[in-house]
C-alpha cells in the first residue's frame, strides 16, 4: 500500500523539475517506469529522463498547482493546473493547462506507472501562431 507521503513527494518533485533536475528521476520513478500522455508513450527511466530533459530544454518556467488527490492502495489520481512559459508558444506568455495524473506506486513508494490526461490542443497546438488560430476557429464552429 502506497503512503500519502509518497504521493506528496511526487507532487513536490514536479515543481522542482527542469532540464537539470531530470537526473533525479530515480527518486520518484522505478527503473521500469511506463509513462504516457496524449503525445507520447515511454518505457524505462532513462528514456523518460531524455524525454523530460528535451521537453524542459526551452521551458522558461513550469509550475503545477495541485487540486484533488486520491490514494487507494497502490493507485493514485491527482488533478492539477500546469502553468508554463515557452518562448515559442503563446508569444512567450504563460499557458495554463488542466489535467490529471493516474499513478501506480511500487512497493518501495516510487511510481511504476504514470499516465497524464490533458488537452494536447490547449497545451500545444492552440499556442502555435498559425495553427492556433485555425484550431480555435474550428472549436468555435463545432461548439
Amino acid at each position: 500500500m502506497a503512503e500519502p507521503a509518497a504521493l506528496e513527494a511526487f507532487c513536490a518533485f514536479f515543481n522542482k523539475l527542469d532540464n537539470t533536475y531530470t537526473e533525479k528521476l530515480y527518486e520518484v520513478y522505478t527503473d521500469d517506469i511506463v509513462f504516457s500522455d496524449p503525445l507520447h508513450k515511454i518505457k524505462g527511466r532513462e528514456a523518460l529522463e531524455r524525454y523530460f530533459s528535451t521537453m524542459y530544454e526551452n521551458v522558461e518556467q513550469c509550475q503545477f498547482h495541485y487540486h484533488a488527490r486520491q490514494l487507494q492502495g497502490q493507485q493514485a489520481f491527482v488533478t492539477w493546473t500546469m502553468t508554463f512559459i515557452h518562448p515559442r508558444l503563446a508569444g512567450g506568455k504563460p499557458v495554463e493547462v488542466e489535467g490529471c495524473s493516474a499513478l501506480t506506486f511500487a512497493d518501495d513508494g516510487r511510481v511504476q506507472r504514470h499516465r497524464d490526461y490533458f488537452d494536447a490542443g490547449a497545451m500545444l497546438y492552440e499556442q502555435l501562431p498559425l495553427m492556433g488560430s485555425a484550431i480555435r476557429w474550428l472549436k468555435k464552429r463545432l461548439a
